[in-house]
């Protein structure tokens, strides 16, 4: 009995420890951060970001009644960028930093470090945050609560995939760094956080009544094959020029699943009878 109540609470704090770091929602507990702790905290990935997505579609749920799309879109996107305490962003500006510019390896993970954010880092966070705002006030403007109800899913499959990642490249600096301490993820933590974003999508959809088996066969398919893609193609190709990936990479890797599932999500939202 001991022993159960002991692996509960170990699994309760790697919970906790996922939340806090990927969220500034905060929680009153102290974690001990260790590599026991973040490995076991990424299948908690999909859940977190579910929370996330929570939260914002709620936010539009109250605003997009009282405002303009224009203005509810940039809100969304600020709250949304906020609840992580801008940390994937953050690591898609180094990135962009860093693989843009042209460099070696070596130089380029050297920028990649550098706490001060480059031109091309500036550059991709405007076109990335303006493309973002403007595929909510799309999404907004049509007036289908489906879609913003779809959209709590995004930050579960972005997250999802970001252990994919970590469990399927290595880890491309040889000293230690905060992505390093996910080094024991295995593949098998990558498929039950699958299967976990799996699971909250399929739940989901039962709320969606209207729509029939077929279509929301196609709805999880959608979110598999775009978060895989466009994860896949973008964590090979960054792979070959870094040898792995990184914590930066990881936080790109992020972002641009979201903005991916995003757009895909407006495509078909528009495109619906």
């Amino acid at each position: 009995m001991r022993s159960l109540w002991m692996a509960s609470i170990g699994w309760l704090q790697a919970f906790a420890a996922a939340v806090q770091f990927l969220t500034r929602i905060p929680l009153p507990v102290t974690i001990d951060y260790s590599e026991v702790h973040f490995r076991r905290s990424v299948i908690f990935y999909p859940y977190v970001g579910a929370l996330i997505g929570l939260m914002v579609a709620v936010a539009g749920f109250l605003l997009d009644p009282v405002l303009p799309a224009s203005v509810c879109a940039i809100l969304l996107v600020a709250l949304w960028t906020l609840l992580s305490g801008g940390l994937h962003m953050d690591g898609l500006m180094d990135t962009a930093d860093g693989l843009l510019s042209h460099r070696s390896r070596e130089r380029m993970l050297e920028i990649m470090k550098d706490s001060r954010v480059g031109a091309m880092g500036v550059i991709v966070c405007v076109f990335y945050i303006g493309l973002k705002v403007a595929l909510i006030i799309s999404l907004l403007e049509d007036g289908r609560e489906e879609g913003l109800m779809l959209l709590m899913l995004i930050p579960a499959w972005s997250r999802n995939f970001m252990v994919a990642a970590i469990a399927g490249w290595p880890y491309a600096r040889k000293e230690q760094g905060l992505g390093s301490l996910y080094r024991s993820t295995s593949k098998k933590h990558a498929v039950i956080s699958g299967a976990g974003a799996f699971l909250l999508t399929a739940v989901l959809l039962l709320f969606i009544g209207d729509w029939s088996w077929a279509e929301k066969g196609w709805v999880i398919l959608s979110y598999v094959v775009v978060s895989y893609g466009i994860g896949f193609a973008m964590a090979t190709a960054i792979s070959r020029k870094l040898g792995g990936l990184t914590g930066d990479v990881y936080g790109a890797l992020n972002e641009c699943i979201e903005l991916g599932l995003l757009l895909a999500l407006i495509c078909y939202m528009y495109n619906m009878g």
